[in-house]
């Protein structure tokens, strides 16, 4: 059989950051045309591999040797661009096209334009200083993405992505034949995507050939294994622990590798295992019956166009224990429903009547604010010196932290030396601290590890209190939550009594409005009618459901065609622009006629 070539080969990689060592003589290849994904707790080296394979960084020894001839793409976690550029001039930084002629230079345009539009950057000509950090996010996975490179590095790509664009961007990078690495939190992206594995781990690599769900059971087995061995170690340094201390005199009558081995046995019998031991399992504040009720809330934003509706006259009434995820694309209101709830934003009309034993724990993308000379352990004192486990037992600040992996060391490094990852790890950790019995979560997996994730998710699994995500993580959504709201936009709300990946298989499944007579499908946040009682359909009414059924008609057409042409490769950038512009208008218009079109059907 034929030896295939790598396209990176990786030997002997060192890199430390002071006196902390983050990896240690780790060698690895990739082929071309793999997808390999990247996994390691927060903290241990994960970016900083990824900036010394791109060139922005430098290893203390080893050698990285590519393929000769090959481009490389990194979408770096915080892209930096010069803020004076516009949308299109960054979806086409380091990209040679003055030495283009104009066919390549128009088609790579068409391209640029087409995968900013599927991002949501539709206005080309917007400079980047007005776009917000998710928006800068997506113009320079656009730009990666047009360079079209050979070797594509990733450093969590479906941040600040939505559900929709997750979908999408697993869907094109299945398809692509370029070599993949990426360090990604989203566990359906990496078992959907990712053909190797790769762990990094107490300071060594090791890799797993196949997709996510092969490294969980491959990982586990190494665990056990891992286990035993230093089961098996401890033992053996218990044994040579009590002779290095009862003969100290017999050692030099003793061969000398029976005193080296004893310190080898100590370094493996105090190697950390990160598999935890028991299931974290506080006593929540008492919550009554009484949560909150949402009494026909209106919200809207006013905008160039008109106004952008978040509410429409929406009635909920949150039960005792309820885990709810709130799923939506950006920009469709969810954030703010959660700030109306908390009472940070105030409705149009309508109101939030919250209960009076209801204690909110809030993690939010902004409210992270440390004292950055403070030390970690202080800053879960300043919250609580402990919480309450019921039945006279208590969870010291330090044996909190260390179940959220915090050791003792880190504990009293002061909270500027943690990665980004790591301070987030730790402001989570401050609000649970506070020991709430309503936890409101928005967008708590971006910039955590998957082994935090699978902390938090073990921890809100025995939570006994009510839970709100909103999240465009779907495994995480998948195993935390039991019912949806569907933030559609334009007001529409809908209310899923399942997970996410129940939803889309419901999604799937449903007909079109224009090709049912009656609807399956009637929003859930419309006021109680009063009674049940049925009417016909009056003369206008009539009138407005047959020329409705035609309106929705012309605008599928339409649609249709403009998805058509920006599928294409024939049009000026102008013209895609304009009809990126478009679609989404259209979109709302759809659904508007359509809501009518289904209440009138009702009555046909």
């Amino acid at each position: 059989m034929a030896q295939v070539n790598p396209i990176l080969q990786v030997n002997s990689l060192t890199r430390s950051v002071g006196d902390r060592v983050l990896f240690r003589d780790v060698s690895f290849g990739i082929t071309e045309g793999q997808r390999v994904g990247l996994i390691a707790q927060n903290g241990t080296g994960k970016t900083t591999l990824l900036n010394i394979l791109a060139g922005r960084d430098s290893a203390d020894d080893g050698a990285i040797v590519f393929r000769n001839g090959i481009r490389i793409g990194y979408l770096e976690q915080m892209p930096r661009y010069p803020m004076e550029m516009t949308v299109s001039e960054a979806a086409h930084w380091h990209l040679q096209l003055d030495e283009m002629d104009d066919e390549e230079r128009h088609e790579v345009e068409i391209k640029s334009a087409r995968i900013l539009t599927k991002l949501r950057i539709p206005d080309l000509n917007q400079p980047l200083s007005q776009l917000s950090g998710g928006q800068l996010k997506r113009v320079a996975l656009a730009n990666v993405l047009t360079i079209e490179p050979d070797f594509l590095i990733l450093d969590e790509p479906t941040n600040h992505l939505d559900l929709e664009m997750i979908e999408w961007l697993e869907s094109y990078l299945s398809r692509t034949s370029m070599t993949l690495l990426m360090v990604t939190h989203d566990r359906y992206f990496l078992d959907r995507v990712c053909s190797l594995i790769l762990e990094l781990d107490c300071e060594s690599l090791f890799s797993y050939k196949g997709n996510y769900q092969y490294y969980l059971e491959k990982r586990q087995e190494r665990v056990n294994a891992t286990s035993s061995q230093i089961q098996r170690a401890q033992n053996l340094y218990r044994t040579e622990l009590d002779w290095m201390r009862r003969m100290p005199q017999a050692r030099g009558h003793k061969a000398r590798y029976r005193e080296e081995a004893f310190y080898e046995l100590e370094r493996v019998a105090k190697q950390r295992i990160e598999e935890r031991r028991m299931r974290l399992q506080l006593k929540s504040t008492y919550i009554g019956s009484k949560i909150f009720e949402a009494e026909y809330v209106s919200k809207a934003f006013p905008t160039a166009d008109g106004e952008k509706v978040i509410l429409r006259d929406f009635y909920y009434n949150f039960s005792r224990f309820e885990k709810m995820g709130i799923v939506g694309a950006n920009g469709t209101g969810k954030s703010t429903f959660v700030k109306m709830l908390l009472g940070e934003v105030q409705p149009d009309s309508g109101r939030f009547v919250v209960g009076e034993t209801v204690r909110f724990g809030y993690y939010s993308q902004e409210g992270m604010h440390f004292d950055q000379q403070m030390k970690v352990i202080d800053a879960i004192r300043k919250v609580a010196e402990y919480v309450d486990l019921g039945g006279g037992r208590h969870l010291t600040a330090m044996q909190f932290l260390q179940h959220f992996m915090f050791t003792p060391e880190q504990q009293q490094n002061y909270i500027y030396k943690l990665s980004g990852g790591e301070q987030r790890r730790l402001y989570l950790c401050q609000v649970l601290m506070q020991n709430p019995n309503f936890l409101v979560l928005d967008e708590p997996t971006n910039d955590l590890d998957i082994l935090t994730l699978q902390i938090l998710e073990e921890y809100l699994a025995d939570f006994r209190g009510c839970v709100i995500v909103v999240s465009h993580d779907r495994y995480f959504m998948d195993k935390v939550v039991d019912h949806l709201l569907v933030f559609n936009g334009d007001g529409d709300i809908k209310d899923f009594p399942g997970n996410y990946t129940q939803y889309r298989e419901w999604e799937r499944l449903q007909p079109r409005p224009q090709n049912t007579s009656s609807s399956q499908n009637a929003s859930n946040n419309q006021k109680p009618r009063l009674n049940d009682e049925r009417r016909k359909l009056s003369f206008r009414e009539r009138q407005e459901y047959e020329q409705l059924g035609r309106e929705i008609e012309a605008l599928e057409q339409e649609k249709s065609s403009i998805v058509e042409a920006l599928s294409g490769a024939t049009l000026p950038v102008e013209r895609i622009t304009e009809l990126s512009k478009r679609l989404p208008q259209l979109e709302v218009e759809l659904d508007e006629k359509e809501m009518r079109w289904l209440e009138l059907s009702e009555l046909a």
